[in-house]
């Protein structure tokens, strides 16, 4: 059966993407049989992993409306043991049209069901806000992970977030967990960053992972040639911090 992460937090800009395409990379390049499930109509996962959105026949939204399968929406990556569910645009319209449904909540749920033996690991990336298709994939995971961006205000969401974790829990998914609290775009040259960290680990003395995702410009330009960090440059700070984070997971 798949462990299953989704990556999750309603501000935008803090590495939500950049995290689920490099660590569902570093954990099937770990030789973990992985799928990243882009949750997000914007649908940087999809382009990230080198997907042309234009060239798709169907997307997330038609399987999660019912026209398509689940195992017919999977496609293959660079990277052999990863593979992909693409989004677009089209999935705005999935809150729209679900907003009435009984069981909304669960769509993503049972979409995936079908695919839990066929993977070790499926990463969720999620959109940025606490959407009708976030709730989905609390709902779907077995764990959160939550980037932390190092910058201020960081922390200031992260209480509503939580809430939303425990409502999840209550209602809709009581096996949900916090897989951890990763800090992003970390600069070791600021006493922001410093101070992020050292409150994070403060309030959250469990759930900061160790693994730092630092600032980088490598990771910044991978997404526009369409490769996670370690098939665009392997021996960069942001590659070794994302295999960091993925021996972290793998061994917690």
């Amino acid at each position: 059966m798949a462990h299953t992460i989704c990556i999750a937090n309603q501000k935008g800009g803090v590495g939500k993407t950049t995290t689920a395409i490099n660590l569902a990379a570093a954990l099937a390049v770990s030789g973990k049989r992985t799928l990243l499930v882009d949750c997000d109509p914007q649908a940087n996962a999809t382009s990230g992993v080198g997907i042309d959105k234009a060239a798709i026949q169907h997307s997330l939204y038609h399987g999660m409306i019912g026209q398509v399968s689940a195992e017919h929406l999977v496609l293959d990556t660079e990277i052999e043991t990863l593979k992909v569910i693409p989004s677009r645009l089209e999935l705005i319209g999935f809150e729209v049209e679900m907003m009435a449904t009984s069981g909304r909540e669960q769509t993503l749920k049972n979409l995936l069901a079908g695919l839990q033996a066929a993977y070790d690991f499926i990463i969720l990336d999620c959109p940025p806000s606490l959407s009708l298709l976030t709730v989905n994939a609390m709902t779907a995971a077995d764990a959160m992970l939550i980037p932390l961006q190092c910058e201020y205000y960081a922390l200031e969401g992260l209480g509503q977030l939580l809430q939303t974790i425990k409502r999840i829990q209550n209602r809709l998914n009581p096996r949900l967990s916090i897989a951890g609290i990763l800090l992003t775009m970390f600069d070791t040259r600021t006493n922001l960053s410093h101070q992020v960290a050292e409150n994070a680990g403060k309030f959250f003395p469990e759930l900061v992972f160790r693994a730092q995702i630092p600032r980088n410009v490598r990771l910044g330009e991978a997404p526009s040639f369409g490769k996670p960090i370690l098939l665009y440059d392997a021996a960069s700070a942001g590659a070794r911090s994302y295999f960091a984070l993925a021996d972290e997971i793998l061994h917690r």
